[in-house]
């Protein structure tokens, strides 16, 4: 099965958009996807996107995307014991290679995910992306969830996260963004504490990213 295009996750995430939009449900891009539309090199291999709603959960979210487009599907997750879906997309396929995209849905405060407040969003090809340091915290969590994991297949991810992270970095600095900025006042003191714990560990594997991480406000 080949990976989804550039431009066919930009389409589906899209699709998701629209429906959430239409349904007056504030969302935003965060991940690789949000990374790519920041200019983050790497093509994303899916989407992700966080609904701001405390009226509805994840898995009804799932099902509003489905019930308004029938080419998003569920699919019951491998772990016997969980008690969610996974959401794809069907993308063109031929008789021999059948193409999909997943579709991760996220309600805060799953993975720490904040609730941005909504003049905060930042807009790129029409598509609403995580502010870009939250977007780095998040992606530095990521990072380090991957490298303490037991599983041998996300300890392999903390390396593109690795990538990601020092790219975004780049970008962010380019920006002049600080997370010391009165605008990015919402961030959770926990998330800020954290990502610090996180910056030292990450210098501490990859010394020559503490100048940039210094220059975004963290201590290195």
């Amino acid at each position: 099965m080949s990976s989804p295009t550039s431009e066919e996750i930009l389409y589906v995430a899209d699709k998701a958009v629209d429906t959430f939009r239409d349904r007056r449900l504030r969302c935003c891009l965060f991940g690789s996807t949000a990374c790519y539309l920041f200019g983050v090199s790497r093509t994303p291999n899916d989407v992700d996107l966080v609904v701001f709603t405390n009226r509805y959960d994840a898995e009804e979210l799932k099902e509003m995307l489905v019930e308004d487009d029938s080419d998003f599907y569920l699919v019951p997750s491998r772990n016997p014991t969980a008690s969610y879906s996974v959401l794809w997309y069907r993308l063109p396929s031929s008789r021999r290679r059948r193409r999909k995209c997943k579709v991760d849905i996220l309600v805060p405060p799953t993975l720490n995910i904040p609730h941005v407040p909504g003049r905060r969003i930042k807009i790129i090809s029409d598509l609403p992306l995580m502010p870009l340091i939250p977007l780095l915290l998040l992606k530095l969590q990521g990072w380090s969830d991957h490298r303490e994991s037991h599983r041998e297949d996300m300890q392999e991810k903390q390396y593109v996260d690795v990538e990601d992270i020092s790219e975004l970095l780049e970008i962010a600095i380019d920006r002049g963004q600080d997370v010391r900025q009165d605008n990015l006042g919402w961030i959770p003191e926990q998330l800020r504490q954290d990502a610090q714990d996180r910056v030292w560990d990450f210098v501490e594997e990859y010394p020559d990213t503490a100048e940039n991480w210094m220059m975004v406000g963290f201590n290195a």
